[in-house]
């Protein structure tokens, strides 16, 4: 049966309203109760916590609150359960498509364990990474940190107010989702050596790039078994402008095969090697690593490494949320596989004319 509304009960105002856009004030519990007769203690019942009243209750309620158009404030709701179904995101660069199928992946699997991402970005800077990371842990329930550039302590420290989840990098004592780039740089040197390809050169990432330090040894590995020469070239920054840059160094390198940090690099690298008439690949092939969208767009589509890189953000999400829920130990590291991808940009290597 219904609960009666109590005399105290239909008068009660609640605090004062905050207003929509529209210039209407946002509906409260005590809204719900007027409508649906009932107290507004029985409201907060059936909203946070379903089961704890009848069957019809809960459906005058519900409707209650849909005729009001009534939105639940998890801050408000935080209050009492210390959750607001929120966690965050912090990712190294936004504008680089490489985080926009690890967001997607994320959002994805957070949609569906009814939880709401919150982005932001640290522009490849340890100190505005840490500061957006305190900030976000004020209010979200866990983090999750895409290719970090902060140190390690700072990230276990982060994980001891809650949890965290790393992508992109191992770090002793927090859950990490890693691609194993082994498999996909051995794939490309081999391939590079069939073609006829005698010395490598390896455009690096960001100092403080933890995979970028990953794939350099990968890349050591894989020449040392292929019996090729390697040797590392620093960039300036890991965009389309960094490769243009450190065109001139490919060139004076002597190597005639080019595996890069990441796409951005290959791409700009290929553009400016273009413009001073080098042909691509019969002069010098050049090899991506991630496979973002656009990859294939060039002239010629980009060769690549393939990172799984939604897998990463839904499977850095599930760790999160299984941490959240104690749903049993999550693995420390969660290793996805990578794979060469052929396209036009590398094939065999022409005699000189």
């Amino acid at each position: 049966m219904t609960e009666p509304k109590t005399p105290e009960a239909a008068a009660p105002e609640g605090p004062a309203r905050k207003r929509a856009r529209d210039g209407k004030p946002n509906a409260t519990i005590y809204d719900i109760a007027r409508l649906a007769g009932v107290n507004p203690s029985t409201v907060s019942r059936a909203l946070s916590k379903p089961g704890r009243v009848s069957a019809k209750t809960q459906k005058l309620i519900e409707d209650a609150a849909a005729e009001l158009n009534y939105q639940v404030n998890p801050f408000a709701r935080a209050l009492p359960t210390g959750r607001t179904n929120t966690f965050g995101l912090i990712v190294a660069d936004i504008t680089n498509p490489t985080f926009f199928d690890i967001i997607r992946g994320a959002e994805t699997t957070a949609t569906l364990r009814d939880y709401t991402l919150v982005l932001a970005e640290s522009a490849e800077s340890a100190v505005t990474e840490l500061t957006a990371a305190r900030r976000m842990m004020t209010t979200a329930d866990g983090l999750i940190l895409a290719s970090p550039r902060m140190d390690d302590d700072d990230i276990r420290a982060l994980a001891r107010d809650k949890p965290v989840v790393v992508i992109n990098r191992e770090v002793d004592g927090v859950p990490c989702v890693v691609p194993d780039v082994n498999k996909g740089i051995s794939e490309a040197v081999r391939s590079l050596a069939a073609n006829g390809h005698k010395k490598v050169a390896f455009v690096a990432g960001p100092p403080q790039s933890w995979m970028s330090a990953r794939r350099w040894e990968g890349v050591q590995a894989a020449c040392e078994w292929s019996r090729l020469g390697a040797v590392r070239l620093e960039s300036g920054k890991p965009t389309l402008d960094g490769g243009r840059q450190v065109a001139r160094e490919v060139r004076d390198s002597g190597a005639t095969a080019v595996l890069t940090y990441n796409d951005l690099l290959a791409i700009g690298l290929m553009q400016e090697l273009q413009a001073a008439g080098v042909v691509v690949p019969d002069q010098i092939s050049i090899v991506g690593f991630d496979d973002i969208f656009g990859a294939d767009f060039t002239t010629p589509p980009l060769t690549t490494v393939r990172s799984p890189l939604g897998e990463c953000g839904s499977g850095a999400t599930t760790l999160l949320l299984d941490l959240l829920h104690g749903d049993g130990e999550p693995a420390a590291i969660l290793r996805v596989e990578t794979e060469l991808v052929l396209r036009g940009s590398s094939g065999r290597l022409l005699p000189a004319q």
